[in-house]
C-alpha cells in the first residue's frame, strides 16, 4: 500500500481538498515541466520537427498501458471530454426510432452529444431514471439499465461511475448485453480512469472519453480517448495536418495525402503536439502508473472505511460498497443534518468537497490524510 503523498503537491496543512472529482490539484513535478516547457518556445529554433510527434506517442503509449490497450494508435488527444463524445457521435448513424441510452443525470456533455444527434436523425433518446434513495439503490440502476438495452438500442452512452453520486455501472455486463444486441458502448471515464481500475481488453467499450484534469491529474484543456475498431474507417471532426499519413516530412506537406494515419489518430486534435499540456499529462500519467490504480484505491477506501458508519450513524445514505468507488463517494443528508450549516463548517475549517445534485459528493486521493477526513466528519457532526 502507498503512503500519504502530500508532499508531493502544494496544499497546505490547514486545507483539506477532498474534491479531485471537482479538479485534481497539480504535482510539484508537473508544475515544474510545465515552467520548463513554457519556456521553450523563447526559443523556438530548438523545437525540432520530431517535438511534434514524439512526446504525443509517449502520451498515447502512457494511457494506452493505463487502460490495458494493446495498440496505442487506438489512443487520440482531445481538448476536452465533449470533443472526444462528438467525434463517437459524427460516426453513428440512427435509423428512425432507434435508441442511445442515457442514465438520469448525466453529465452534460454526455447528455448533449446524443440529444443532437438523436433529434437532428429521429432517433429516440432513453434515459433510464434513477431509482429512488435507500437500499440496493445501485443494484436497482444497473438491473434498469440492462432492462431497456433492446434490439432498438444502438449506442449505450454511460459513466464509469456517475458524476454526482457516484454509483458504479457494471460496464462488462452492460457491454456484453449491448454488443449482443448489435449496438455501441462509448463510456465517459473522466471521473474514474486514473483512479479506479479500467481495463478495455476486460470491458471491450467501442470508445472511451477521458477529460485530463480530474483523476489523470494533468492540466486543465486537454484529454485522451480510446477507439475501438467499430469507429476505424470514421470521419474526424476537423482535418488536421497531424493525421495524415507523412506528416512527419516536412518538405512534402502540400503533397496531399488522403490516408490518415492508423486508427484512432485521425480523432486527435489540432495542434496536438501540446508542447505544454502534453508533457504535463505525461508526467502526471507516469506517476500514477508508478503508484498503480489499484493501490489508489486501497488508499482512498483506507481514509473512507471508518468515516462511513459514522456518517451512517448521523443518518447520511451511501451506497453499498460493490456499487461505488473508494474515489468518489455521493452521501445523500438524511433530515438530521442541515446543508446550510454544513456548508459553512465546510468554509469555516476550509474543507472542499462539491454538492452536486443531490449528494455531497467527497472524492479522496492520494494526497489526503486521515486528519482531513477527521475534520470532515467534525463538520458533518456540527450541522446536526
Amino acid at each position: 500500500m502507498i503512503t500519504c503523498q502530500k508532499s508531493l503537491f502544494k496544499i497546505p496543512d490547514e486545507v483539506s481538498y477532498i474534491n479531485c472529482a471537482y479538479m485534481s490539484p497539480q504535482m510539484r513535478s508537473v508544475e515544474t515541466i510545465g515552467k520548463d516547457m513554457l519556456s521553450r518556445k523563447n526559443q523556438p529554433w530548438y523545437i525540432r520537427t520530431e517535438d511534434f510527434f514524439q512526446p504525443v506517442e509517449t502520451l498515447k503509449t502512457l494511457f494506452a498501458v493505463l487502460i490495458g490497450a494493446q495498440e496505442k494508435d487506438r489512443i487520440s488527444v482531445i481538448p476536452s471530454a465533449s470533443y472526444g463524445l462528438a467525434s463517437a457521435a459524427q460516426n453513428i448513424s440512427l435509423a428512425p426510432g432507434e435508441e442511445i441510452l442515457v442514465t438520469e443525470g448525466q453529465f452534460p456533455s454526455n447528455y448533449y452529444t446524443w440529444e443532437r444527434i438523436c433529434r437532428s436523425q429521429h432517433g429516440v433518446l432513453r434515459v433510464v431514471p434513477a431509482p429512488s434513495a435507500g437500499e440496493g439503490r445501485g443494484a436497482r440502476w444497473n438491473a434498469a439499465i440492462l432492462e431497456a438495452i433492446s434490439e432498438k438500442t444502438r449506442v449505450v452512452a454511460l459513466p464509469h461511475v456517475h458524476w454526482t453520486d457516484g454509483t458504479l455501472f457494471d460496464l462488462e455486463t452492460i457491454s456484453k448485453k449491448v454488443h449482443a444486441k448489435g449496438g455501441l458502448l462509448v463510456i465517459d471515464g473522466t471521473q474514474s480512469v486514473g483512479a479506479l481500475p479500467f481495463n478495455v481488453a476486460k470491458i471491450q467499450p467501442d470508445a472511451l472519453i477521458c477529460a485530463g484534469y480530474k483523476w489523470l491529474m494533468g492540466p486543465y484543456s486537454i484529454g485522451l480517448a480510446y477507439y475501438g475498431a467499430a469507429f476505424d474507417n470514421g470521419r474526424p471532426i476537423e482535418e488536421n495536418w497531424l493525421n495524415r499519413l507523412g506528416s512527419e516530412d516536412f518538405t512534402r506537406l502540400i503533397d496531399y495525402q488522403d490516408t490518415y494515419k492508423p486508427m484512432a489518430s485521425r480523432y486527435s486534435m489540432g495542434e496536438q503536439s501540446q508542447f505544454v499540456l502534453g508533457p504535463m499529462l505525461s508526467a502526471a500519467l507516469e506517476q500514477i502508473l508508478e503508484w498503480g490504480v489499484p493501490a489508489i484505491q486501497e488508499y482512498t477506501g483506507a481514509l473512507l472505511d471508518p468515516l462511513i458508519p459514522a456518517l451512517k450513524d448521523l443518518g447520511c445514505q451511501v451506497e453499498a460498497p460493490e456499487w461505488r468507488g473508494n474515489h468518489l463517494l455521493g452521501l445523500r443528508l438524511g433530515h438530521r443534518i442541515q446543508a446550510d450549516v454544513l456548508k459553512q463548517q465546510l468554509a469555516e475549517n476550509q474543507v472542499m468537497v462539491s454538492f452536486r445534485g443531490d449528494a455531497v459528493r467527497i472524492a479522496p486521493h492520494v494526497f489526503n490524510t486521515p486528519d482531513d477526513m477527521e475534520k470532515l466528519l467534525r463538520c458533518f457532526q456540527a450541522a446536526t
